[in-house]
């Protein structure tokens, strides 16, 4: 397999018009296969939350079912008791309802087809393509061979049918232990694909299953069941990630020694891999587990639920998977990419409004004092219905700190002793003095207004270089801030030293809470999940732990956009 490589701007947008799934499709219609029916299937195993991996997938497989005039399966794989959990099942739903994916009538589970599957592995036992193996898990795997080395028979791969029969129909009785006895497909332990190399089919696992309870105590293993669940429901194209490729030869055999109703072909694609990101459901449940994040929908979790608390939408979701297109071999994506599609997005709908994360107060000397002005506010530049919205203007405001230095370096067009800058839809200003403390902390700017400029212009057409954004000292509301970063220091999360695993490069600095952020009242009025600009900040939305009186703030993405600029 080649190496993989990190996607150019040029080849997304070229992986945007390519989709030779598309063209497969396309072309068996062109046949008449399958009666010119469409159906594909969503299979997610309910062992955690969908992340934007599983959004591609599906966004795919919904999206050509959608194209072509069929439909898609929502199909519950749930065949290992073990991890599965019915707060899995309703967050997957959730999460492809919140896309905008809708599979109808076409919900399925595999576990409804457990008595069938019962019935085809009794099948394949008669027809003497199957049969029960005593030998351990180690003992298996060891005599599996290598991929220049064949495997070795088990000496229990010729008992007779009438053994194999009699041993099987005990193993669902539960007259054996757990892990004692295994059913195996009797195909070839000498070919070059291991995964030929007569697979098991079902194990002993004594393990309460959410939906069936305690009715089974053998489960078939995902290799025996999926195909198959495809074939009962009808499937035409089933459509896996490119780690399937090589288990292809053994979901066609199923499908070629069992009297299914149906044919489905497997095609494969390369998953998303994403910079700074991790995508193993074993890894991001160990991140939960562990307590290195809040919970599957932690905002710097690229889980749909932590991306949808963030405030991503679904739209840039969306036009994400459509930008990188589907590929054929592995590469990964530039993390910078999904930020400008949510960027893209936002800018055209999200209302801006201001919000001062590290203030500092500002004293207008010659503002008279105790009176207050109406200022008008654009909500949003791109979107003329968006409308305006009144600002409270008075002689004490608050500003960012960082828009001030008593001493700037060349180049720093903010507030400084002695220099002009303009105050969003307000006045030009120019600092005169500070407060200090005892530390030598600025605790107050003191600055001069000029009455004719109001607006944000001068009528003598003199020019400032920098705009700044302030909040009314009188009138301002407090919040909490949740800045979050990357969750990786390292592209590639999976580089790390020996005795070490991933979670050696998470970013100590991943999360930053600001508890004395003031912001200006018009954002009290935003409700949970809706998406505001902070001006000069980024994109924020407001979080479900917010309450009346304490409103909280996750943002979402800054406003600076790499991506933007290679594209460009």
């Amino acid at each position: 397999m080649e190496a993989e490589k990190t996607l150019t701007s040029d080849e997304a947008s070229m992986a945007k018009s390519s989709n030779f799934i598309k063209e497969i499709i396309a072309e068996d219609l062109k046949a008449g296969k399958n009666g010119g029916q469409i159906v594909t299937r969503f299979p997610p195993e309910p062992n955690g939350y969908l992340h934007i991996g599983h959004a591609k997938a599906f966004c795919l497989d919904f999206g050509l079912a959608k194209e072509f005039g069929g439909h898609c399966n929502l199909r519950l794989d749930d065949t290992n008791p073990t991890k599965e959990d019915t707060e899995y099942v309703d967050a997957i739903k959730e999460d492809i309802h919140w896309l905008g994916f809708d599979w109808g009538d076409h919900e399925y589970f595999a576990s409804d087809y457990f008595e069938q599957l019962y019935e085809w592995a009794i099948y394949l036992i008669k027809q003497g393509k199957a049969y029960v193996d005593d030998s351990t898990a180690e003992e298996i795997k060891a005599s599996r061979g290598t991929l220049t080395e064949p495997g070795k028979p088990s000496k229990y791969r010729d008992r007779s049918v009438e053994e194999n029969l009699d041993l099987f129909t005990r193993m669902r009785a539960g007259e054996f232990a757990d892990g004692s006895k295994v059913l195996r497909a009797k195909i070839d332990m000498a070919s070059p694909n291991i995964n030929l190399r007569d697979p098991t089919m079902y194990r002993i696992r004594r393990f309460h299953h959410h939906r069936t309870g305690d009715k089974w105590c053998i489960y078939p293993m995902y290799d025996f069941a999926h195909g198959q669940s495809d074939a009962i429901e009808g499937v035409t194209h089933s459509i896996c990630t490119l780690e399937f490729e090589i288990h292809r030869p053994l979901y066609d055999w199923f499908i070629a020694n069992l009297p299914v109703p149906a044919k489905p072909r497997q095609i494969e694609f390369a998953r998303l891999n994403l910079t700074y990101t991790v995508m193993s459901k074993r890894k991001l449940l160990k991140l939960v587990q562990e307590k290195y994040v809040n919970g599957w929908d932690d905002p710097r979790m690229p889980t749909i639920a932590g991306l949808r608390r963030r405030g991503y939408t679904p739209e840039s979701i969306r036009n994400f998977a459509e930008r990188i297109g589907v590929a054929k071999r592995d590469s990964t994506v530039d993390v910078a990419l999904l930020e400008h599609c949510v960027r893209d997005d936002l800018n055209t709908k999200a209302p801006r409004l201001m919000a001062v994360l590290h203030p500092l107060k500002l004293i207008i000397d010659n503002y008279p004092e105790g009176q207050e002005e109406k200022l008008t506010a654009i909500n949003n530049p791109e979107d003329e219905s968006a409308g305006t919205r009144e600002l409270t203007f008075g002689r004490e405001l608050f500003i960012e700190r960082d828009d001030f230095m008593e001493d700037p370096p060349k180049k720093y067009f903010r507030l400084s002793i002695g220099k002009e800058v303009r105050l969003r839809y307000g006045y030009y200003v120019t600092a005169t003095s500070v407060d200090k403390d005892a530390e030598g902390n600025i605790t107050a700017v003191h600055c001069t207004y000029d009455p004719a400029t109001k607006g944000g212009s001068s009528p003598d057409g003199r020019k400032v270089k920098g705009t700044i954004h302030w909040v009314n000292a009188k009138t301002a509301l407090s919040a909490e801030v949740r800045l979050y970063d990357r969750l990786f220091t390292k592209e590639n999360p999976e580089e790390v030293a020996e005795g070490e695993d991933f979670t050696a490069n998470l970013n100590p600095n991943s999360l930053e809470i600001l508890s004395d952020v003031l912001i200006e009242p018009d954002l009290a009025k935003v409700q949970v999940g809706d998406h505001v600009q902070f001006e000069r900040q980024g994109y924020f939305t407001l979080d479900k732990d917010s309450s009346k009186e304490h409103l909280v703030f996750n943002r979402t993405v800054a406003l600076k956009d790499s991506w933007a600029k290679i594209a460009g």
